[in-house]
């Protein structure tokens, strides 16, 4: 079968939109999954909706990646977005045509076309993600490297090329996973161009024609169809080969810092798509780690405990489903800074997401390293909640039992990195977090829980505070921990959601 491209895709029969020729309009460092489901499927949908007539080039960030089969495919790929939408199973095709090409900037040609691209008059964004790793200072980053070997050395090179061509700046959608990513990367460019002594001309120039924005990105991608009898299934429906299809959840929305003359100028708000300009990130972030986050962490342990063993199936029983409603909609949405509403959106999206029949979400997987996730998800979430209210929040207290429980009940073995566990049911399973931790509780797996809890919930280095000192807190988790290992977790949900404790 034939692999992708326009001549192969239009002998298929194609209906969707395609977009064959625009002048580049943005840079993209990465040609992964997630941006190719994400942002250049914003891009294309800008094409379709709005008009925009913009195409992106793609920058290989590392010396080993997908170069070659992009250009194969002249820039083509397919897109499935899969999920629940407002309780509708979906299972969308779409062929993304945004894309113009890769350039592998670790050979020579690669290399000057990436600095040539620096000069052009049409280029007016630059995207990234490079992983949480990519937005970091290298000393060994020069400026005479081809190329420089930093994702920030790059960047600060392709910038200075364009500043020597008297061209516009650019605005910078940074999508890395850290706090405050565009002006993390801001500091380092600046940081090169003093070190590389560009010239106080180019510092201006950097403050004054650029714009750096923080984002935040939420939309889950899989990335790639594993199963090869479903993906030769596809190829023969779609007419075509293709090596670079791409999967993301139905769910996608990019919140990006900046003025509200950003909104006018990028593409998305006139192509009505969930891609908005905002003042802050932050209150979003929050949103985001609260509701979605926080959710999986306040009842996938306990879920393991009761039985259960994916996320989809969790929300389909009505016990646990009643549990992370009443969580998210009596507990943390109350105590959030944006409006009651546009949160109420956001959790019954999630709840949407999880049910997405076209991911096995493991409980398991998302148990890794719990302590410090309920300590950055839930914990804020409770201490908040008593600030305002003057009371323990019951769900978001249950899931510290239900953490404790999971940690502590069973135990079998201590491995290398990991405690093996066993849960109510006979089924083993291992317990991974910090070294600490670990160890922490399997010198305590005899331990009566009212041990357990005095010296658990005391340990500062775990929960950035003693637990203890929360008034209250102390003797409802012991009083929900001897509930959960007298009479399960399914019940000690089924308490926590109900009106009496």
């Amino acid at each position: 079968m034939e692999k992708l491209n326009y001549e192969v895709l239009r002998k298929s029969g194609y209906q969707g939109y395609i977009l064959r020729d625009a002048p580049v309009k943005v840079l993209q460092f990465g040609e992964g999954n997630f941006l190719r489901a994400f942002s250049d499927y914003w891009f294309d949908m800008a094409n379709e909706r709005a008009g925009w007539q913009g195409k992106i080039t793609m920058l290989q960030p590392i010396a080993q990646g997908l170069t070659e089969l992009v250009n194969q495919q002249e820039g083509l790929y397919t897109l499935y977005l899969r999920g629940m939408e407002r309780g509708e199973r979906v299972d969308k095709r779409r062929v993304i045509s945004a894309v113009k090409n890769c350039l592998n900037p670790y050979t020579e040609e690669g290399f000057r076309e990436f600095l040539e691209l620096a000069k052009s008059p049409e280029l007016q964004y630059v995207v990234s993600n490079t992983t949480e790793a990519g937005i970091v200072y290298d000393p060994d980053t020069r400026f005479e490297d081809r190329p420089p070997h930093s994702f920030p050395g790059k960047l600060t090179r392709f910038l200075y090329e364009r500043f020597r061509a008297g061209r516009e700046g650019l605005v910078i959608l940074s999508c890395e996973l850290i706090d405050d990513n565009g002006r993390e990367l801001k500091k380092l460019v600046e940081r090169h161009g003093e070190e590389w002594k560009l010239g106080a001309d180019f510092g201006s120039w950097l403050e004054k024609e650029n714009l750096f924005c923080s984002t935040l990105v939420d939309r889950i991608v899989p990335g790639r169809i594993r199963s090869e009898e479903e993906r030769q299934r596809l190829d023969r429906e779609n007419g075509y080969s293709d090596p670079l299809a791409d999967v993301g959840e139905v769910f996608g929305v990019w919140y990006i810092e900046g003025p509200e003359s950003l909104a006018e100028k990028l593409p998305f708000h006139r192509a009505g798509l969930n891609v908005h300009v905002v003042p802050e990130v932050a209150p979003y972030k929050k949103r985001k780690v609260r509701i979605l986050n926080g959710a999986h962490t306040g009842f996938v342990l306990g879920a393991y405990l009761a039985g259960f063993h994916i996320v989809r199936d969790c929300v389909q029983d009505p016990v646990i489903l009643g549990f992370l409603n009443k969580m998210l909609k009596e507990e943390i949405i109350p105590i959030l800074p944006l409006e009651r509403e546009d949160c109420e959106r956001f959790a019954s999206a999630v709840e949407d997401r999880f049910r997405n029949p076209f991911v096995d979400h493991q409980l398991l997987s998302i148990s890794l390293n719990s302590t410090s996730k309920w300590r950055a998800r839930n914990l804020p979430s409770l201490l908040e909640y008593h600030e305002k209210f003057g009371k323990l929040p019951k769900c978001l207290a249950m899931s510290l039992a239900f953490y404790f429980a999971f940690y502590s009940d069973g135990l079998k073995q201590r491995e290398e990195d990991a405690v093996l566990a066993e849960r109510p049911d006979g089924e083993e399973y291992r317990i991974k977090d910090d070294k600490a931790v670990l160890d922490f509780f399997w010198e305590k797996r005899n331990a009566s829980p009212e041990s357990l809890l005095f010296d658990g919930m005391g340990r500062e280095d775990f929960w950035g505070r003693d637990l203890k000192e929360i008034p209250g807190l102390y003797p409802l988790t012991l009083e929900n921990l001897r509930r959960i290992r007298r009479d399960g977790a399914k019940a000690a949900f089924a308490l926590a959601a109900g009106d009496e404790a």
